[in-house]
């Protein structure tokens, strides 16, 4: 397992190696003496079909670190810096994860995470460093200008919640950003 930093501070790409044989494939996800930074307390799983945008999700207050891995599909996986102090703040990142690539991707606390599922059958498991409170919960529009982030698909599946995520300005005001 080896890790790669990227441009948004805190961010990195971890690289596993499936091992497969006749029965399918295993692999090694997480380990705490690769991953030191990271102590999860939750872990969450999705199952997406293709088409489906998950995101952009993150909590305002206790936020949370997550560790996104893919057990099944191809995603585009996308994070924005909110951090107001980051020199990437409104900067985004983009990877495809997929359980062929192996790839796991460390997401700093103050980041804005969502996805986008690429194969028929897309299956993410994620761990955080803090609970989900309702409560805390926001999220930004998944097409705003500002952030111009390029998404594959014009059809996309996006739930209303997600429909009605903030613009990257209204969260700014919001939140004091």
């Amino acid at each position: 397992m080896k890790s790669q930093i990227k441009k948004i501070k805190g961010l990195k790409i971890f690289k596993g190696k499936n091992f497969y044989d006749s029965r399918g494939f295993f692999r090694e996800i997480f380990m705490k003496k690769k991953v030191k930074e990271h102590k999860p307390i939750f872990w969450c799983t999705s199952k997406s079909k293709k088409n489906v945008l998950r995101g952009l999700h993150l909590q305002t207050k206790n936020s949370q670190e997550k560790y996104v891995s893919v057990l099944k599909g191809k995603i585009l996986d996308v994070v924005v810096d909110l951090r107001r102090k980051s020199k990437t703040f409104g900067k985004h990142f983009k990877i495809i994860i997929s359980e062929r690539n192996a790839q796991s991707i460390l997401i700093p606390s103050g980041c804005a995470h969502g996805f986008l599922g690429l194969d028929k059958e897309n299956i993410v498991i994620y761990s955080n460093n803090n609970y989900r409170s309702k409560n805390s919960e926001a999220g930004l529009i998944w097409n705003d200008k500002d952030l111009k982030i390029r998404w594959p698909k014009k059809s996309l599946i996006i739930s209303k919640k997600d429909k009605s995520n903030l613009s990257f300005k209204d969260f700014c005001l919001k939140y004091k950003i």
